[in-house]
């Protein structure tokens, strides 16, 4: 006997607003995700390693590891693991235009997201 039932998709969301990432997170399960939350970029790098996400959604500002590098060490080692980033703040720009320079395009959304908005974006 076959089981067709198709596994949640990982979701890790990263941001050092305890609230945004644990609401995102919490939104996320209640759609068909496997969502958990994490609060640093270095976090995100070690959880990443774990729980081996599908997804990751990442605020880019934080005050240990950006997550523009975080993203990066994760592709490193998941390298077929999909990373949306969101920002609220103009540094952004800068940092991605950085990476950009240095080969790697990530996705990024306005900070603050609106949960409908974010879950068409993953549906996509």
């Amino acid at each position: 006997m076959s089981n067709n039932v198709k596994p949640k998709p990982r979701v890790l969301v990263v941001d050092d607003e305890r609230v945004i990432a644990d609401t995102l997170a919490i939104i996320l399960n209640q759609h068909g995700f496997e969502a958990s939350a994490v609060y640093t970029g270095t976090g995100a790098v070690e959880r990443a390693k774990t729980i081996r996400p599908d997804l990751i959604i990442s605020d880019v500002i934080m005050p240990d590891m950006n997550g523009i590098e975080a993203a990066i060490h994760i592709r490193g080692f998941l390298p077929g693991c999909k990373i949306l980033l969101f920002s609220g703040q103009a540094a952004t720009a800068d940092l991605l235009e950085s990476a950009r320079a240095q080969g790697h395009e990530f996705e990024i959304l306005a900070k603050p997201v609106h949960p409908q908005d974010l879950l068409a974006k993953l549906r996509e």
